[in-house]
């Protein structure tokens, strides 16, 4: 059994998409990132930190979805999402999922700003703008992934860490634009198209985390 916790617009949207793409049986939870439904005693049981995502399988929780990516494709390796030890690209399969939280940390940064702390005062403009510089410049590798004409990160094929970094385009988004990018666009445009995607969107009505399409810096 494969239990999966979850709350709409969260990095677990990522685990969604791979367990979707290998194609394998879970049950998802659902959890309101702002109300106290984490908070409880037996979800601290799960996720300490009470956050998502939160990976139940074979009666052990996991709660690194870095470590999730890399379970998961072993445990179901016919899928052919992960990159074995020996495989040629394997160093490179795992740079790209460890750098996929590079790209979330500044996310996480960002969506902290403008939506947590939800009054005017307690945000810095200029840790913003620079937080959302960073965050730009960490999607520039992806561009400069993609320059040699390949669809997705690895050059074999699509993999498990197009759905790791694929989150922090689509957390990044709202506080950075990729028109400067259009490598990265039409890679976001292609995972987009993947039926992996929409099981992963919040339903309608659902409380999500970002309730604007982008939030600007505000003026200093």
């Amino acid at each position: 059994m494969i239990r999966l916790h979850h709350a709409p617009d969260a990095r677990s949207m990522r685990i969604i998409w791979l367990l979707e793409e290998l194609g394998v049986a879970y049950e998802l939870i659902s959890h309101n990132f702002f109300d106290k439904s984490m908070r409880t005693e037996a979800f601290r049981g799960l996720s300490p930190a009470g956050r998502v995502p939160a990976l139940e399988i074979d009666g052990i929780s996991l709660v690194e979805s870095g470590a999730m990516v890399e379970v998961l494709c072993e445990r179901f390796p016919n899928a052919g999402l992960g990159r074995s030890f020996g495989d040629a690209e394997r160093i490179e399969w795992l740079d790209w999922l460890h750098y996929a939280e590079t790209i979330g940390q500044h996310c996480a940064n960002l969506t902290q700003s403008h939506i947590m702390l939800y009054e005017a005062w307690m945000r810095s403009p200029t840790v913003m703008k620079l937080e959302a510089a960073r965050l730009a410049n960490t999607l520039k590798r992806i561009e400069a992934q993609l320059s040699d004409g390949r669809d997705w990160l690895l050059k074999s094929g699509f993999s498990a860490v197009d759905c790791a970094v694929a989150y922090g385009i689509y957390a990044g988004t709202h506080f950075v634009k990729l028109d400067a990018l259009p490598l990265t666009s039409a890679y976001w445009e292609r995972f987009q198209a993947r039926s992996s995607f929409g099981a992963a969107l919040p339903p309608v009505g659902a409380e999500v985390i970002y309730k604007q399409d982008f939030y600007e810096v505000p003026n200093d």
